[in-house]
């Protein structure tokens, strides 16, 4: 099938003007984190949940509110505790002993938006409960399957440095997750900013965009064209994953428990093409999977226990993989 570069490209320059309005609107209340923004916006428009990792106090919470009051989006915020149920999730048959019948009580899973605050506070039964959810867009209750909204994304927070009383993710549930963002300090510019603006009364989000410009954008940015040579590149770099050896990268062998699942292929793509959609372009380029690369590969490429002797995260091994793989 040939593509019309030219003409999609225009296309979504006039599209995409909103971008900037709305990155603009959150940011009367969120100071910096530019990063993460558009990487929320990219997990909106990609159908792909998202996992923040940060410290206390960073906005995480305040940023996914914000954009789902951008859009004009349905907002649940889950707070998960070690004592939380799947059906405080899902939901659950609720008895009406008067006419001895059951009837169906939805959880807070049933939004567009669902904040799952301190996921990794609650164990593993509870944390799989949106597992079904994430994956398929849908709950069974009962003998019941029911449709979740669409869009449905879930954007989970984790503290990164409390160990007593935090349950790690299991690997199967990390993996639905398209971006995993680590969300850092802001500067001491920013800081300052955030001191004058949240001593006095805090601001208001307007709405830029509804849900169905949310549905067209989905829908245009599953157009935007990616060469051969882009798949192919996207191809190496997960297989670089698996078998460094076969890419002149011997050095990550010993460094590189489990290589990236097919997931991180298809989430580079459809992650790759948001983020060129964001930019204004109607094409992926090789510098939008870098760009991208660290926040879809990083929850997906485990280390070895030799790697953490050596100090080396997973971000290390990912930059020595976009090293060693030959750019298109």
């Amino acid at each position: 099938m040939t593509v019309d570069i030219d003409t999609l490209n225009k296309k979504i320059v006039q599209e995409s003007v909103f971008v900037s309005r709305l990155l603009s609107e959150i940011s009367n209340i969120i100071v910096g984190q530019k990063y993460v923004l558009e990487r929320m916006l990219i997990g909106l428009f990609s159908n792909g949940h998202i996992l923040l990792e940060g410290l206390p106090g960073l906005a995480k919470t305040l940023a996914i509110k914000s954009l789902a009051s951008a859009i004009k989006a349905d907002y649940k915020r889950i707070q998960f505790t070690p004592d939380l149920l799947p059906a405080d999730i899902v939901g659950t048959l609720m008895y009406n002993p008067q006419s001895g019948s059951f009837s169906v009580k939805k959880g807070p899973v049933f939004t567009n938006i669902v904040l799952a605050d301190e996921i990794n506070r609650a164990p593993a039964k509870t944390q799989s409960a949106l597992l079904e959810a994430m994956q398929e867009k849908q709950v069974t209750i009962g003998e019941t399957t029911y449709e979740l909204p669409d869009p449905f994304l879930v954007m989970a927070t984790q503290n990164p440095i409390e160990q007593e009383g935090a349950y790690p993710l299991p690997e199967a549930q990390i993996d639905r997750f398209m971006l995993k963002l680590k969300v850092s300090y802001p500067t001491k510019e920013e800081e300052k900013i955030i001191l004058e603006r949240m001593t006095q009364s805090s601001p208001k989000i307007n709405s830029v965009i509804t849900l169905d410009d949310a549905q067209r954008v989905k829908d245009l940015i599953k157009q935007i064209y990616v060469d051969d040579k882009v798949k192919n590149y996207i191809v190496d770099i997960v297989f670089a994953s698996r078998s460094p050896e076969k890419y002149n990268l011997k050095e990550l062998k010993n460094l590189i428990a489990y290589g990236a699942s097919p997931r991180a292929t298809i989430n580079l793509t459809l992650a790759a093409k948001a983020y060129a959609f964001l930019q204004g372009r109607g094409y992926v380029i090789p510098e939008d999977i870098k760009t991208i690369g660290r926040d879809v590969l990083r929850h997906r490429i485990l280390i070895t226990y030799a790697a953490e002797v050596d100090s080396l995260t997973s971000d290390d091994v990912i930059d020595k993989i976009f090293g060693g793989v030959e750019v298109p």
